[in-house]
């Protein structure tokens, strides 16, 4: 049996991805590139006596290396490594495809173009002789609608050809548009009404008038969708964790466990990693799928449409209304998604601003103090608290746009560059596929990471629970220390240090606060609204210090899970260290501003 190696090479949203898992199944694997945070996919398949070995490189737009994905395709493309090179195309939007197949060509002429979406393309109306493609190319040029599997089979077949294109293709950049201009109006043979169909839509959903309102709207309902749907599921996975707490009690019992061991193993570690899981789980299985959607539909680079000019005032990218989307869901995410953009500089900006997104950790938080102190009851997401949170994302994205013009003009000084945003058409997403995807590549990536920092996060609680100086713990130690600062922002030294001690995971903030409230050794779980309620104002707290909660909770230092993502992507403790210290500064000069106001018009109005 013979062994070959093909690169698969494309644009965003061509459906790479999709024909290159139609390709290998099951039989692949992911990695990084060597030196690069890019990811790398490989996998195998057999076909008649040859076995293949599919290279699935980064999409990109150019060979004309602007950024890490682009310089790992154009160097793989250079290195001569692959046997063949396969060219996923958009049949919708052949043109700007063709301007890579040019590129490639001329750096290694051994191609197969492979027209990706001929069925979709048939829905509007757009006709493409793929015939007369291969003629003009003179390499091999397959039609494939790999959603449905089709032509799959010839394009395996066409990759035993041996033909290399001997097509002249310009060096110039304006002459090879000028070649793909060429080339579609000879092989495109007719456009229907599906294109205007997707100018409409544009038009209401990019709109100057329309474009953010829908988009707040589209907000909200995403995110009352995924707070209301993961009550549930929360509620039940609680309830197991806390059985299994039993059966894990009593075993140790039976084993004559000694009991600090067993309060340290249960009480700290397992209490805490299974809060996390059962606060983070459901969350992240909702709005990660609903995310995934967005995109496969099309509507994320809308949303990067309409927020481009406001980034741009703030010197920075566009592309990073994208990367502020992801950390909705997560700010690991978030970090990790900020590799869209091109510029160095840019894309740090992103990083360092994208804590102040909050992610779906802070979401309880955040909706159980707005439910107790602004919407008059103790139910979670009404319409009045669904409206308060959304507009604390709004202030979010405010102080994004802030801190980035901020950064700008002085650690990381530059002019915004230019890139060309892809509005991709829209298209009907593979729910099953968006689901698999979701879950498996970001919500149990984040999970995972979580867990890790859980447990000693756990364990380090327990201890500072159980070791008395005196006759108080070193939590409330720790918090009697913080107390001065904490009063200067409006709070107390024990939200402070809830803070501090939930850093592994944004979910434990509360329930810290209320061990240390209550004097608990043990994490304590959220009781009823009217019980939790009364905790909060016998330790002093008002309609002043709920304001300055939802403030900090907000913004502050990312959680542990980030910082380790932001690590790994700079490279840099510098960076990971403002990281830190720019949403901790920010933060508290806000709580410090509101405590101000609130005190001076309280002065005022007495």
């Amino acid at each position: 049996m013979t062994h070959k190696t093909i690169a698969l090479l494309g644009n965003p949203n061509v459906g790479k991805s999709t024909v290159f898992n139609a390709l290998t199944g099951m039989k692949q694997h992911t990695g990084n590139w060597t030196g690069k945070t890019v990811a790398l996919a490989k996998g195998t398949c057999i076909h008649k006596n040859t076995e293949y070995t599919f290279v699935d490189l980064p999409g990109t737009y150019s060979l004309f290396a602007h950024s890490p994905e682009e310089e790992v395709a154009r160097d793989y493309i250079r290195s001569k490594n692959a046997d063949k090179i396969v060219i996923i195309c958009d049949a919708v939007c052949l043109k700007r495809n063709l301007i890579l197949v040019l590129q490639t060509i001329s750096l290694n002429p051994n191609c197969v173009v492979c027209v990706n979406l001929m069925d979709e393309a048939a829905k509007k109306g757009i006709e493409i002789d793929c015939s007369r493609l291969s003629e003009i190319l003179n390499i091999p040029v397959v039609p494939t609608a790999a959603r449905k599997g089709n032509g799959l089979e010839h394009l395996l077949t066409a990759l035993e050809s041996n033909q290399k294109s001997t097509f002249a293709a310009a060096s110039d950049i304006k002459d090879m548009h000028r070649q793909a201009e060429d080339i579609e109006k000879k092989v495109v043979k007719s456009k229907g009404r599906g294109m205007a169909r997707d100018l409409k839509i544009d038009r209401i959903l990019t709109g100057k008038h329309t474009g953010f309102p829908i988009m707040l709207c589209l907000l909200s309902f995403i995110l009352w969708l995924t707070v209301v749907g993961a009550n549930y599921p929360s509620a039940c996975l609680s309830a197991l964790f806390d059985k299994l707490y039993d059966v894990l009690f009593n075993l140790f019992g039976k084993l004559n466990v000694p009991v600090a061991v067993s309060g340290l193993l249960l009480d700290g570690v397992y209490k805490v990693t299974a809060w996390i899981v059962s606060v983070m789980l459901p969350p992240m299985a909702i709005f990660f799928p609903l995310f995934t959607i967005l995109e496969d539909l099309g509507y994320l680079p809308r949303i990067a449409f309409n927020l481009d000019k406001s980034f741009q005032k703030a010197c920075a990218c566009g592309k990073q209304a994208l990367t502020v989307c992801m950390g909705l869901g997560c700010n690991a995410v978030g970090v990790t998604g900020c590799r869209i953009i091109d510029s160095p500089r840019e894309r740090l900006i992103a990083v360092l601003t994208n804590s102040f997104t909050p992610c779906n950790g802070r979401f309880p938080m955040l909706i159980t103090v707005t439910a107790l102190y602004f919407t008059g009851g103790s139910a979670l997401f009404g319409l009045k608290g669904a409206l308060i949170l959304v507009g604390l994302i709004v202030f979010s994205v405010l102080m994004t746009l802030i801190v980035s013009r901020i950064l700008s003009h002085t650690v990381l000084k530059g002019v915004p560059s230019s890139f060309t945003l892809e509005l991709p058409p829209y298209r009907v997403p593979q729910v099953g596929k968006v689901i698999i995807r979701s879950v498996l590549d970001r919500t149990l990536f984040v999970l995972g990471r979580a867990v890790c920092v859980a447990a000693p996060a756990g364990l380090i609680l327990w201890v500072l629970a159980h070791i008395h100086v005196g006759s108080e713990n070193l939590l409330l130690i720790l918090s009697d220390f913080l107390d001065p600062l904490g009063q200067l922002m409006g709070l107390d030294g024990a939200i402070l240090l809830s803070f501090i001690l939930g850093s592994p995971a944004n979910e434990i903030v509360l329930p810290i606060l209320l061990m240390i409230y209550t004097a608990g050794g043990t994490l304590a779980n959220e009781t009823s609204g009217t019980a939790l309620l009364s905790v909060l104002q016998n330790n002093g707290w008002t309609a002043t210090t709920a304001v300055s909660f939802l403030l900090l909770a907000l913004i502050h230092h990312p959680c542990t899970t980030t910082l380790l993502t932001i690590y790994k992507e700079t490279k840099s403790k510098k960076w990971t260290f403002l990281s830190v210290l720019i949403p901790a500064l920010c933060g508290t000069i806000l709580c410090m501003l509101w405590n101000l106001i609130a005190r001076v018009f309280a002065y005022l109005t007495f």
